[in-house]
């Protein structure tokens, strides 16, 4: 109230400007001087001034004001504040091998939130609330709802080592399509738009010699050489066990967040959006940019800390990695 009344040089001012009396303030402005033990205000003609005694009194204050500012903003950011679920649904690709480990860190900043994390590629309806936010690679088809592009996801041809030891590695688009594939088939998946794209001349007898539903068992069919698949271009930044195959047969789709813009009022909501925008930053992480990076370019693109190795666990207690 002091800093309000002395900013504005006026008690009218000040107290339009709180929605307070002017009495009350006078009353309050009263007791502070009493407390203190010192004049703070005096008036004149064209209102009111602080003292010259009480011009250390007001710089105090505003150190006081940012202070408590300083309080409200820690308070905002306060992990007991943020309590209740926070419910994602996520392609099962992007959910495994990429938002799962930086969640944790999520997790451990505010530990009263519970993380629902539903990873599967059929797209969640969220006007039927069945997801309070949605990763997904198609645009949604409701205007009701707000979407934010995330980054663009770049897909290349991997073989695995046993894979290039036994049957080689293709150099053109001739000889790639000598060898064997492996196909993931799911909803957002786009599997059948990419034979058609591609091969559509080429029976799948013979050349396609798995397909899979989920991104976790493409990954391991690709890695212990069941044939080429094709996985992000970050694959190899994580840890996969993967060789990129330098023909020029690349996809590329954009990575979107939506929700329901009422989903965007609720804090806990708001501070999952805004951490999940941070963790596909583009600016951080380069494979999400619009461009393509070849995946042999990411590690000099990356300039950031330590990424997480999201497949070291599958490598089995004792077991030497391969080389």
């Amino acid at each position: 109230m002091f800093l309000e009344i002395a900013r504005r040089g006026s008690f009218r001012s000040a107290s339009e400007s709180l929605g307070m009396s002017i009495n009350v303030l006078r009353r309050k402005i009263d007791e502070l001087e009493r407390g203190l033990g010192l004049k703070l205000l005096t008036r004149h003609v064209d209102g009111v001034r602080v003292t010259i005694e009480a011009e250390q009194i007001f710089r105090t204050a505003e150190q006081m004001e940012q202070a408590a500012f300083g309080l409200l903003r820690a308070r905002d950011q306060a992990a007991p504040m943020l309590a209740g679920e926070v419910r994602i649904a996520i392609t099962e690709g992007l959910g495994t091998f990429w938002l799962t480990p930086r969640l944790i860190e999520f997790q451990r900043a505010y530990p009263h939130l519970q993380l629902n994390l539903a990873c599967t590629m059929r797209s969640a309806d969220l006007l039927r609330l069945e997801a309070d936010l949605a990763v997904q690679l198609a645009m949604p088809t409701s205007p009701d709802l707000r979407v934010i592009k995330l980054g663009r996801l770049h897909l290349v041809p991997f073989a695995g080592r046993s894979y290039a030891d036994t049957f080689g590695i293709p150099k053109t688009k001739e000889d790639f399509v000598k060898h064997r594939i492996v196909i993931q088939s799911a909803d957002q998946a786009l599997a059948q738009e990419f034979y058609n794209k591609w091969f559509s001349h080429i029976p799948q007898a013979g050349f396609v010699t798995m397909l899979n539903n989920v991104s976790s068992a493409h990954y391991w069919a690709i890695a212990k050489g069941a044939g080429i698949g094709w996985l992000p271009t970050y694959a190899t930044a994580i840890g996969a066990r993967v060789i990129p195959i330098d023909v020029d047969y690349r996809h590329a789709l954009d990575i979107v967040l939506a929700f329901h813009p009422d989903a965007n009022k609720i804090p806990r909501i708001r501070r999952m959006i805004d951490w999940i925008v941070d963790a596909f930053s583009p600016m951080h992480f380069p494979w999400f940019r619009d461009e393509f990076i070849h995946p042999n370019e990411l590690q000099r693109a990356y300039t950031g800390g330590p990424l997480v190795n999201m497949f070291e666990g599958f490598a089995g207690f004792g077991m030497q990695p391969e080389r």
